[in-house]
């Protein structure tokens, strides 16, 4: 029988995020964050819209509004004008991290 391993939840800032997290994040969500937030109290008990993102060590929760997200995405130069990823940068981003298993865990969250 498995047992369910608790990841350390973190709660930060996209902009905080390592540049590669950052690379794997827009594979799991190519067509844009924005339709992905989710909302949750913290230990504040404050509402919180964030981004989830897990990877093999931690669940990050990653602050953002909508209108943060759509932001982040416009000036990003890796997504079109509709927010979506842009097909030559996902191809390569693709590539770099095709070794990375936690990223199809991911995409359960992508396509609901």
């Amino acid at each position: 029988m498995d047992m369910l391993i608790s990841k350390p939840k973190v709660i930060m800032d996209y902009h905080k995020l390592p540049t590669v997290l950052k690379e794997q994040l827009k594979l799991v969500y190519p067509d844009g964050f924005h339709e992905y937030l989710i909302w949750f109290n913290d230990k504040q008990g404050q509402r919180i819209s964030a981004l989830r993102f897990e990877t093999d060590e931690k669940v990050y929760m990653l602050r953002m509004s909508v209108d943060m997200a759509l932001e982040i995405m416009d000036e990003d130069d890796d997504f079109d004008s509709n927010f979506n990823l842009k097909p030559k940068v996902q191809e390569e981003y693709a590539n770099k991290h095709s070794d990375v298993e936690y990223l199809s865990d991911n995409e359960n969250y992508s396509e609901t």
